[in-house]
């Protein structure tokens, strides 16, 4: 590549950042790859797995009841609960077409990108905001004219609020929340990950939801402080302090792009910052020193 090419990247905002992402269960490639238009390098860490429920027997008898056309909706709030879904139809040897004459509901892009590769297209989304909340604010009530079932199947995490099946229930509907999947924290990085983390050797890194938080202090311990802390949410960042973390980024609404775009914004401020005061542009992980210092 050409001078002028090489500059072109090395003024990328992110330019040679290693930006560590603490990883839930709905894995997308969205915060990654816009990390990385930035000129970052990210590194995943698992935080959370996915065991099958304690007791299959409900989900069991739900996989049963959506075959017998004994629900008019599915609602489904992560990727997971598709995955969940996929399987256990795939033990009865079914597929997708099991689905027909169902009305899908969805939120989340990783959800509905689980769905359309199982050739399922949801009948409703939220636009914008992405939550259980705004999936209840488009949802239609139940009509005993035009719905033949008033049944509805939400199959969900252990820790997932109920708040969706009250507000489902206010429209009429008869709704069974079925616990599909159970959330469990992974299992601690190796060695040389956690004491990256704890040394400082990473220059962000970019929670996506209090889970993430609990659970990466709680398998690998603290970020360094001179480690950048981004939070997705106002909620992740309290998290944080909670945990004794100074968060320095907050996106300025709680999506993937948005976190991503609010750590380039403070990365390229504290460049210019660093040429204004004459000091040379180091990263956050040039900076740390002999030793670990607690925040």
């Amino acid at each position: 590549p050409s001078r002028e090419e090489l500059d072109w990247y090395e003024s990328k905002p992110l330019f040679g950042w290693s930006v560590l992402i603490p990883r839930t269960r709905d894995h997308s490639a969205v915060l990654p790859s816009r990390l990385q238009a930035y000129g970052a390098h990210s590194f995943d860490v698992p935080t959370i797995s996915m065991e099958p429920p304690r007791t299959p027997q409900q989900m069991d008898k739900a996989i049963r009841g959506l075959v017998e056309g004994r629900y008019e909706w599915v609602v489904f709030t992560s990727a997971n609960a598709v995955r969940a879904v996929t399987e256990k139809l795939d033990a009865i040897g079914l597929d997708a077409r099991a689905y027909s004459g169902l009305r899908i509901a969805a939120i989340f892009d990783s959800t509905v990108d689980a769905l359309t590769k199982q050739g399922v297209r949801p009948d409703l989304v939220p636009t914008g905001e992405q939550s259980t909340a705004a999936l209840a604010d488009v949802f239609p009530a139940f009509d005993d004219v035009l719905d033949p079932i008033n049944r509805v199947f939400v199959p969900r995490a252990d820790i997932a609020t109920e708040s969706l099946s009250a507000q489902l229930s206010d429209l009429g509907w008869e709704v069974e929340d079925i616990i599909g999947y159970r959330t469990v924290r992974a299992a601690p990085p190796p060695a040389e990950t956690r004491d990256a983390i704890k040394t400082g050797k990473f220059d962000a890194v970019a929670f996506t939801s209090s889970t993430t938080v609990r659970n990466l202090v709680g398998i690998a311990g603290k970020p360094h402080k001179y480690t950048v802390v981004a939070a997705i949410g106002a909620r992740t960042a309290e998290t944080c302090e909670e945990h004794g973390l100074h968060v320095d980024v907050v996106a300025s609404e709680p999506t993937l792009p948005a976190l991503a775009d609010a750590l380039a914004d403070f990365a390229a401020h504290r460049r210019d910052d660093l040429i204004a005061k004459g000091s040379p542009v180091v990263r956050p992980s040039q900076r740390r020193r002999r030793g670990r210092r607690s925040r």
